[in-house]
């Protein structure tokens, strides 16, 4: 086991913090934050690998499949709250990304550290998803060889899944798993072995970059304003008013009034009120240009 995690750069001992106990607070923060910055710097190197894990996921999608995540701990939890965050922001159903976590929602709030090493867990929870080959199952882990993420892609590789990998190592058991692997490297942690710090933010910033570039590339998204929002509440309603206000520049009754004929669906009050027309014509629109505002815009001035 120790020369397991020898090979492992996340369970190193990192020399620039082996004295951080004797800091002052003022000094711990700005080592914290030195180490940080480190994290910008090795997702540079890994653009190429997002890119290819991106066009699996869009691919996917726009053949009705579902982008899925599994991981245990921090990592779990970051794929479910990126999952989660898609049906609000962007409109989706809550079925096309999905996150699962090693131990079930109980481990979103407690620890259940050995959950992680059930590998067959993790090929249970892909069955209890009824995952298809349409699907992109995306395994999540610092180290590159939890079991139940390792599962997971196995089941998932053997249903005829993409299968892509995010981890915080190089030449891990997930990359021979995996169609794409992400191997953000950000080295050791400031506290050994901590790997919700430089590792979990590597992966976060990750996960945001498929979903948030996934998203675009399906029309979510028009200008960088995301038109396809739920206003569930009313921060989100004043919102949603606010980028239709942004993206037509019209008046505030001319807002209001689209927005209650489109039945609060930002999406069509904007495309109502570019091209002048009525709530029918703009989804006809937009269904006839994939869901995309500037497209359907377009396709009105023609």
């Amino acid at each position: 086991m120790s020369d397991l995690f020898e090979t492992l750069v996340t369970e190193r001992q990192n020399e620039s913090t082996r004295h951080i106990d004797r800091l002052d607070t003022r000094q711990i923060i700005e080592l914290i934050h030195h180490e940080d910055r480190k994290v910008s710097d090795a997702l540079q190197k890994v653009i190429p690998h997002i890119c290819e894990a991106v066009e699996l996921i869009v691919g996917a999608i726009e053949k009705g499949g579902r982008l899925l995540y599994f991981g245990a701990g921090t990592s779990g939890r970051l794929g479910v709250l990126d999952a989660s965050e898609c049906p609000p922001t962007y409109g989706t159903d809550p079925g096309m990304v999905r996150g699962m976590i090693a131990g079930g929602s109980k481990a979103l709030t407690e620890s259940i550290e050995g959950a992680e090493d059930i590998e067959q867990s993790g090929a249970e929870d892909v069955d209890l998803l009824q995952v298809n080959k349409h699907d992109v199952v995306v395994g999540i882990a610092a180290s590159g060889r939890t079991p139940y993420v390792l599962g997971a892609m196995k089941r998932a590789a053997a249903l005829g899944c993409k299968v892509i990998g995010v981890t915080n190592n190089r030449d891990t058991e997930m990359s021979r798993l995996a169609d794409v692997t992400i191997e953000a490297v950000v080295g050791p942690e400031v506290i050994l072995g901590s790997t919700r710090m430089k590792a979990g933010t590597a992966q976060k910033m990750i996960l945001n970059m498929l979903t948030t570039t996934a998203m675009i590339r399906l029309g979510k998204v028009y200008g960088n304003l995301m038109v396809d929002l739920q206003p569930s509440n009313e921060k989100l309603v004043f919102r949603s008013k606010r980028i239709i206000k942004i993206a037509t520049d019209a008046s505030d009754l001319i807002i209001n009034r689209a927005f209650e004929e489109a039945g609060g669906h930002v999406k069509t009050a904007i495309t109502m009120i570019l091209t002048e027309t009525d709530r029918e014509q703009a989804i006809e629109l937009l269904a006839l240009t994939g869901g995309f505002v500037r497209k359907a815009v377009e396709l009105a001035k023609r």
